[in-house]
């Protein structure tokens, strides 16, 4: 994270730009980019990958922040900050019940 390198970006035909990050997730917020995705899935009514539901979120947090007082912290970080606060579990069952929500057999 101190490395300051500036990821390549792209510009796309509808306006935006596009950049591509790794970023190290919890498997609770993997499997809560599922859920999304799903959700959008089904008011789009086409599937949606994980990056359109990341893209999705970064959008309506972006907003919500911009209308929100300086200082505070937009929903989405909120929420993320619970889910690191869960008691830690061996990674095989953090990926098994992330899969189990993400499936909608959980």
């Amino acid at each position: 994270m101190n490395d300051r390198v500036t990821p390549p970006m792209h510009a796309t035909p509808d306006g935006e730009a596009e950049i591509s990050l790794v970023v190290k997730l919890p498997w609770e917020d993997v499997a809560r980019l599922g859920q999304e995705a799903g959700r959008l899935a089904s008011q789009m009514q086409r599937p949606v990958t994980l990056d359109e539901a990341v893209s999705h979120r970064l959008r309506s947090v972006r907003s919500a922040a911009h209308a929100k007082p300086a200082g505070e912290q937009p929903a989405a970080v909120t929420a993320t900050a619970s889910v690191s606060s869960l008691p830690p579990r061996p990674p095989a069952e953090q990926a098994r019940q992330a899969i189990e929500r993400i499936n909608g057999s959980a």
